[in-house]
């Protein structure tokens, strides 16, 4: 299950890259949501340790490409009318309350419903991301790779000063003393 999970992200990932792009189009849209959907969905059911600390590292991953889909679909939405013409469209049980009660034709909003369906998949994650964190051993919790992006720079520039430093003998890549 892990694995799966694993490829599911990674083609996640992949298909994210092609919004705003020239590829962009509904169908591409259509499989980002069903994937993520998909990917979403598959969390439960890993208790022993060395999954459960994959599970996490790859819950924490899902909630970035969960927060850059959000932006991206927000930032480049797409009408999908034509898509779902001869398609039946993500639609939820109140569109179709609203649509007998009115009688009429109600045109669901790809953008907007595709917005609200990430947000509530992002709760998700974090709940089961906090679930997880409950069961992880001490160590796994303090760990500086778990930091992310916060700590990036930091280790950025302890790479780089441990390169000049050993490159000293090198007048030409050595660092300059005054940095």
């Amino acid at each position: 299950m892990i694995a799966d999970i694993n490829v599911q992200l990674a083609l996640f990932r992949d298909l994210l890259i092609h919004i705003g792009q020239p590829t962009d189009c509904p169908e591409l849209r259509e499989r980002v949501r069903r994937l993520r959907r998909t990917t979403s969905g598959e969390r439960d059911g890993c208790a022993e340790q060395p999954q459960l600390v994959l599970l996490y590292f790859m819950s924490q991953q899902l909630l970035r490409e969960l927060a850059k889909c959000h932006r991206l679909v927000q930032l480049m939405p797409i009408d999908m009318s034509s898509y779902y013409e001869n398609r039946a469209g993500p639609s939820n049980f109140g569109n179709v309350i609203s649509q007998i009660l009115l009688c009429k034709q109600i045109t669901p909003d790809f953008n907007q419903e595709e917005l609200c369906s990430i947000a509530k998949d992002t709760q998700e994650i974090t709940r089961i991301f906090s679930d997880i964190q409950e069961y992880l051993p001490q160590h796994e919790k303090s760990s500086i790779a778990l930091k992310g992006d916060e700590v990036s720079g930091l280790w950025r520039n302890k790479r780089r000063g441990s390169l000049y430093k050993s490159m000293g003998v090198l007048c030409c890549v050595s660092r300059p003393n005054y940095l």
